[in-house]
């Protein structure tokens, strides 16, 4: 018998196309973009590793800080040392944006009680514009735009290929944040899809997946 071909009904397989935009210029939608966040060394293999841990506090709340102005991020953490300051490049889920500017002044700490993922505070309010994401799984480390040591430079990018390789070799999303591949689908995902055992077959399987070809013969 023929093998059985099996179609996934509903499911429709979208890859978000990552938009690098000017950093004055308004995020759209809900896509993917490239961004920047400073710190020090330390906190960036902590970062990689373990993720993003949200702020208590800040301009605009409690969240995750990034831009998309590069010189924003080298700003920061004030006072860190050239050779052990860090800026990291970032793949942001943006998700439901709120512009902050000065008509909307009261939504500066309540954006996310409204039902936004991410606050959006222009260079026309602060000089360089600066992003504050709701939840850190929105946030992807992708690479180091800038690092002032060479060695620590080379010891963090290979730190997180490490982390891509063991997600791919998963199958899942990296839950740290940094983008893997989906061993079903080969989709790129930093957060991981469910991957579910064929009825027919046993083989594994993603929903996310175009077909599957069941190799139960009957």
């Amino acid at each position: 018998m023929p093998a059985k071909l099996v179609q996934f009904s509903g499911w429709e397989a979208v890859v978000e196309k990552q938009i690098v935009l000017k950093p004055g210029q308004a995020p759209r939608g809900r896509q993917g973009y490239t961004m920047y966040h400073g710190t020090h060394r330390d906190s960036a293999r902590a970062i990689i590793t373990g993720g993003f841990r949200p702020s208590a506090g800040g301009t605009l709340g409690p969240g995750v800080y990034c831009s998309r102005d590069i010189a924003k991020a080298q700003g920061y953490p004030s006072g860190c040392p050239p050779g052990e300051h860090v800026v990291l490049q970032l793949k942001v889920r943006v998700g439901r944006v709120k512009k902050i500017d000065g008509q909307n002044v009261a939504m500066w700490h309540s954006w996310q009680q409204s039902g936004y993922d991410t606050a959006w505070l222009p260079s026309t309010v602060v000089g360089h514009e600066e992003d504050c994401v709701k939840d850190p799984k929105r946030v992807a480390v992708k690479g180091i735009a800038h690092c002032g040591d060479p060695a620590t430079k080379k010891a963090l990018e290979k730190l997180i290929s490490q982390q891509r390789q063991g997600a791919e070799s998963s199958g899942r999303g990296n839950e740290q944040g940094v983008v893997g591949r989906c061993k079903g689908c080969k989709m790129q995902t930093p957060i991981g899809h469910s991957l579910e055992v064929c009825w027919g077959c046993d083989a594994t399987v993603c929903p996310f997946m175009g077909k599957h070809v069941c190799k139960r013969s009957s």
